[in-house]
C-alpha cells in the first residue's frame, strides 16, 4: 500500500506503518524488547528516583496515564534500556509503558500488545531519524520523538482508523518537549522525560478515539515540530525504506548501565583490559564522534549520574577494572578511578564522525608505563544489531535486572513475557518479593 502524496507527512507515516507485515520472528523480537523494558522498570524501583516516583504514584489512584508515566520513568533510570542509533531515541522506555498500561486494562492478548509495540517503535524511530543532528544538541530525542511512538502504540490497541491515528500523532507532536539542561546538575529530569512521553502519547490516542482532532501537519507545518525544534531536519528520512526490517529490529540493547555513547569506548576498553595485566596505564586516548563529546565529555563527574555520562570515567573503569556494572559509578568507584580518568583525552576523528549516527564507534588507545601502546576499535558496540546479545544473553540481562528489583520468581516472569509471542495473556508486574 502506498499512501497518497496529498496526505500530510504524519498521515503518510501512519499509512506506511499500518501496511507493514509482522512475522513470527518479529513477534519474538518484540517480546525480547518488551522483556528488556519491563525488567528495567522493575529494577528502577530500587533506586532513589524510583522510590520518589513510586511515592508520587501512591499518592492518588493509579490511572492509566499515571501508570504509563510511572513505568516510563522507572524504565529509564538505570541507563541500561534500549537505544535506536539512527534516531538517538530510547523507544522501549516510552512505547512499552504506554502500550502495557493500556493493554492490561483492555485485557488484550500477547500478540496484540507486541504488534502495537512494533508499530510504536517504528513511529518514534522514524520521526527521530527525521529531526536532524542539531536537534539532539538541545532536545532529548526520547522525550520529543517518543510521544509519536506511544501514541501510535496506544492508537493501535484502541483500533483507531487512519484519520483518528493522524489526529493522535498530531496531538502527540504538539506535546513534544524535553531539554538536556538537566545534565548540568545531574537532575532527575531524564526519567520524567520518558514518563511524560509515554503519558502524552497515550492521552493523545485516547482523546483521538473520542473524536478529539489534532494537527495533521504537526511535522512539516510552518508552526510545526520541525520548524520549532529542528535546525536541520531531514524529512525525507521519515518515510525512507518502507520495506526495511522493523526499526525495533534495528535497535540496540545496552549491556552496561550508562549512556549508550560510552558503550563503544567500554567495549574497546574491556578488550584492552584483558591485555594490560599488571602494567601501569599512563594515558588513555579516545577517538569518537561529535555527539558523544557533546553529551559525555566529563572529566571529573561529581555524581553517579554524571559518571554514567562520562567517556573519561567509563574508559577508566573498563580498562582498570575489566568490567562495568552498577557498582562502577558510585562514590567509591568515582574516587578510586578519578586519577586514571584524568589521564583520558577525548577528541573526534574519522571514520567515526562520518559514520554517525548509522554507526556509533570509537577507538581507544592506552599508553603503558613500559612504553607499549594497546589499541582497540569498535565500529559497532556489543548490543548493536550487527553485534547483538542473543536470546540467552537477553534473558541473563533481564534476570540481573529483576533480581536487582527484588523479584523472586525471575524465571517465571521472564517466561510469561516471552510467551506473549505465542499470544499468551499479558502478565501482571510482580511486586518486590514476588
Amino acid at each position: 500500500m502506498t499512501a497518497p502524496l496529498t496526505l500530510s507527512l504524519t498521515g503518510r507515516l501512519a499509512a506506511l506503518i499500518a501496511a507493514r507485515p509482522i512475522s513470527d520472528d518479529d513477534y519474538r523480537a518484540a517480546a525480547l524488547f518488551t522483556l528488556d523494558a519491563l525488567a528495567n522498570a522493575l529494577a528502577g524501583r530500587n533506586t532513589k528516583p524510583g522510590k520518589i516516583l513510586l511515592d508520587w504514584a501512591a499518592s492518588e489512584p493509579l490511572t492509566m496515564g499515571r501508570e504509563a508515566l510511572l513505568l516510563g520513568g522507572l524504565t529509564h533510570i538505570l541507563e541500561v534500556d534500549d537505544l535506536h542509533r539512527a534516531s538517538v531515541v530510547h523507544p522501549g522506555c516510552v512505547v512499552v509503558p504506554a502500550a502495557y498500561a493500556l493493554a492490561r486494562r483492555r485485557a488484550v492478548r500477547g500478540r496484540s500488545l507486541l504488534a502495537a509495540i512494533l508499530r510504536g517503535f517504528e513511529a518514534c524511530c522514524r520521526v527521530g531519524m527525521a529531526v536532524g543532528p542539531a536537534h539532539y544538541k538541545i532536545w532529548h530525542n526520547t522525550a520529543t520523538c517518543g510521544p509519536f511512538g506511544s501514541a501510535y502504540a496506544a492508537g493501535d490497541l484502541l483500533g483507531l482508523d487512519h484519520a483518528a491515528m493522524t489526529d493522535a500523532l498530531g496531538n502527540a507532536g504538539t506535546q513534544s518537549s524535553g531539554l538536556w539542561q538537566f545534565l548540568e546538575t545531574g537532575a532527575m529530569s531524564k526519567h520524567l522525560h520518558a514518563g511524560r512521553a509515554a503519558e502524552a502519547g497515550l492521552l493523545a490516542a485516547d482523546l483521538a478515539a473520542r473524536g478529539f482532532s489534532g494537527p495533521p501537519k504537526i511535522l512539516e507545518g510552518e508552526k510545526g515540530f520541525f520548524a520549532a525544534t529542528c535546525a536541520d531536519p531531514k524529512p525525507e528520512r521519515l518515510l525512507v525504506e518502507p520495506d526495511a526490517p522493523w526499526q525495533l529490529r534495528l535497535t540496540s540493547i545496552k549491556p552496561w548501565p550508562c549512556c549508550r555513547h560510552t558503550h563503544p569506548v567500554i567495549d574497546a576498553g574491556l578488550e584492552i583490559a584483558r591485555q594490560v595485566g599488571n602494567r601501569k596505564v599512563e594515558q588513555i586516548h579516545v577517538a569518537t564522534y561529535q555527539a558523544a563529546l557533546d553529551v559525555c565529555d566529563r572529566v571529573a563527574p561529581q555524581s553517579e549520574y554524571e559518571a554514567k555520562f562520562s567517556l573519561q570515567h567509563t574508559a577508566a573503569a573498563a580498562i582498570t577494572d575489566g568490567k562495568v556494572d552498577f557498582s562502577s559509578f558510585d562514590a567509591d568507584a568515582r574516587a578510586r578511578l578519578a586519577a586514571q580518568a584524568a589521564t583520558v583525552s577525548v577528541q573526534t576523528a574519522e571514520p567515526f564522525l562520518s559514520r554517525y549516527p548509522k554507526a556509533w564507534g570509537a577507538r581507544v588507545t592506552a599508553k603503558l608505563g613500559d612504553g607499549a601502546e594497546l589499541t582497540a576499535e569498535r565500529e559497532h558496540a556489543f548490543g548493536d544489531p550487527e553485534n547483538p546479545l542473543d536470546e540467552a544473553a537477553m534473558r541473563e540481562k533481564a534476570a540481573m535486572l529483576l533480581t536487582f528489583g527484588g523479584v523472586r520468581d525471575v524465571d517465571g516472569f521472564i517466561n510469561s513475557v516471552m510467551a506473549l509471542a505465542d499470544d499468551a495473556p499479558i502478565p501482571a508486574l510482580p511486586e518486590a518479593g514476588q
